[in-house]
């Protein structure tokens, strides 16, 4: 009886001891002050988009984040680990939460960053650094024997972002494209070109030499949220603009589109009101209805014209 309660005790430790393995890789409970090394060369800061790449020549940091001890912390970090430089930091986009900081780099990094990054940078007056090189469509970074390709496919979530490969790690770092599968829920999409963001979607899907996505927040992901998240975009366009070619309002159009098809994933309840009004706002502002005369504006005149303009 005493052996056998010896071997369950063993059983259950071991099983704790991969969840706690799982989980660091993950990112699961990692503070921002948590280094969690992906491949050889590539380390992941907390459960964030935090992410850099460890060469003989130097390191390149991708984002940032002022949790914790912020850029600072990291920038000592890495100094301590580490006997070369930061030589390179990439912004994935302009939202301070996912750059903060990054200013710390400057006196041995170039910052790097897509080309309409720059003015919401400056105009925002954004707590990270200014970025000295932009590209418009892709860009690619050599530095120690490593390739880092840097991709612009057009006006996603935000003008701006870009997606950060490591194609020889296998690593591809998709701030707020994706979530660590169905359970963790949906990215937000309400600044996005949505059909833009679709297309998007499908080539990521799609992209060679992809073993882990970091997305910019909680577990690490796969190619498979790419897909996730584009099969709720194109049914939710499609329900949506269903109601709306039927002529019914915002309000008849939030109370009709359930998605319940799509319960399984994570928080679509919460999110599914704003999905509904951005979707409906998007699909808005660039279609055209039939009649000339949407239902919404007959229903709500106020600040629109009725009918269309005398030409003559």
């Amino acid at each position: 009886m005493k052996r056998i309660k010896i071997l369950v005790m063993f059983s259950l430790l071991g099983m704790v001891c991969a969840f706690s393995r799982l989980a660091a890789a993950q990112g699961m409970g990692a503070g921002a002050d948590t280094i969690v090394q992906l491949t050889d060369s590539v380390f992941r800061r907390g459960a964030t988009s935090n992410i850099f790449i460890v060469t003989d020549e130097g390191i390149i940091v991708v984002d940032g984040t002022c949790d914790g001890g912020g850029q600072q912390w990291l920038k000592e970090e890495l100094a301590r680990r580490h006997d070369v430089p930061v030589r390179y930091v990439i912004l994935s986009h302009d939202h301070e939460m996912h750059i903060c900081g990054l200013q710390v780099f400057d006196d041995t990094a170039v910052t790097v960053a897509h080309r309409n990054a720059l003015p919401h940078i400056v105009r925002e007056s954004r707590n990270t650094s200014i970025p000295d090189i932009t590209f418009e469509e892709s860009m690619e970074i050599h530095l120690g024997g490593k390739k880092i390709v840097l991709y612009y496919f057009g006006p996603t979530h935000s003008d701006n972002l870009i997606q950060v490969h490591f194609p020889e790690e296998g690593i591809l770092v998709a701030t707020d494209m994706v979530r660590s599968g169905k359970a963790i829920g949906l990215p937000d999409y309400r600044d996005s070109n949505v059909n833009n963001l679709i297309s998007a979607l499908d080539q990521l899907a799609r992209l060679d030499d992809v073993d882990i996505v970091v997305p910019g927040h909680a577990g690490l992901a796969d190619q498979q949220g790419f897909v996730y998240f584009r099969e709720w975009l194109v049914a939710l366009k499609d329900r949506v603009l269903d109601e709306m070619i039927a002529g019914r309002s915002i309000e008849e159009i939030m109370e009709n589109v359930k998605m319940e098809d799509f319960s399984d994933y994570g928080n679509y309840r919460n999110w599914l009101r704003p999905n509904v009004i951005s979707m409906w706002d998007y699909l808005y502002r660039y279609r055209e209805p039939s009649s000339g005369v949407s239902e919404y504006q007959e229903r709500y005149p106020i600040g629109f014209p009725i009918g269309r303009p005398n030409m003559n």
